[in-house]
C-alpha cells in the first residue's frame, strides 16, 4: 500500500468517526426533544454536532462486531457488550477527569441500571443502532466516501483537513477552557 492509499484509508476512518459522532449527536438530541420533551439540547461537551464517544463507539463496533456480519445474533450481542462496556468505561473516565459523567439512567425508565452509568434499554438500543451501522450505514459511507475521493481527491483531502481543524479546535477549546466554554 502506497503513501496515498494509506492516507486515504486513515482519512476514511476519520470520516467514519465523524459520521458516527454526528449520528450519535442526532440520536441524543432526538431523545432530549422527543422522549424527554426538553426541546433542543446540544448534547455532549463540544460546540459542534459531534459526540466523540459515538465516533469511537462506531469505530470499535466496526473493528469488533464487523467480523460477525454473517451471524446477526452474535453480531448484535457483541455490539451490545462492546457499547455497554465502552459507555461504562467512559462514565468512569469522565468522572475521574471532570468530576462527573454526562448522563444518569436512574429514574429514566430505561430498566435496570448500574450506578446510573449503563442501562438495559440503552444497551439494546445501541445494539440496534450498531446493527444498522454494520449492515447499512457503514457500507453506504464507505461507498460514498470512496466514490468522492476517487472523483475529487484534492477536494476530498481539503474537506478532510477542514473537518480535522474544526474538530480539533472544538476539542481544544473544551479541554483548555473547560465546560464553561459553552
Amino acid at each position: 500500500m502506497g503513501k496515498r492509499e494509506r492516507l486515504f484509508e486513515i482519512t476514511t476512518w476519520f470520516h467514519v468517526f465523524l459520521a458516527f459522532g454526528f449520528i450519535g449527536w442526532l440520536y441524543e438530541v432526538g431523545i432530549m426533544y422527543f422522549e424527554m420533551h426538553q426541546g433542543f439540547v446540544n448534547r455532549g461537551f463540544l460546540f459542534g454536532p459531534c459526540l466523540p464517544l459515538y465516533g469511537f463507539g462506531g469505530l470499535l463496533i466496526l473493528l469488533t462486531a464487523g467480523r460477525f456480519r454473517k451471524h446477526p445474533l452474535l453480531c448484535f450481542l457483541v455490539i451490545c457488550l462492546v457499547t455497554t462496556g465502552m459507555e461504562l468505561l467512559a462514565s468512569y473516565l469522565l468522572e475521574w477527569t471532570m468530576g462527573y459523567f454526562l448522563w444518569d439512567y436512574r429514574n429514566t425508565g430505561y430498566g435496570p441500571t448500574f450506578e446510573g452509568r449503563i442501562a438495559l434499554r440503552s444497551s439494546l438500543q445501541f445494539g440496534l443502532i450498531g446493527m444498522a451501522a454494520v449492515y447499512v450505514i457503514c457500507p453506504l459511507l464507505e461507498k460514498g466516501i470512496g466514490k468522492f475521493r476517487r472523483k475529487f481527491p484534492r477536494v476530498y483531502l481539503t474537506v478532510t483537513g477542514l473537518f480535522l481543524v474544526i474538530f480539533l479546535t472544538d476539542l481544544l477549546i473544551h479541554v483548555f477552557c473547560g465546560s464553561n466554554a459553552k
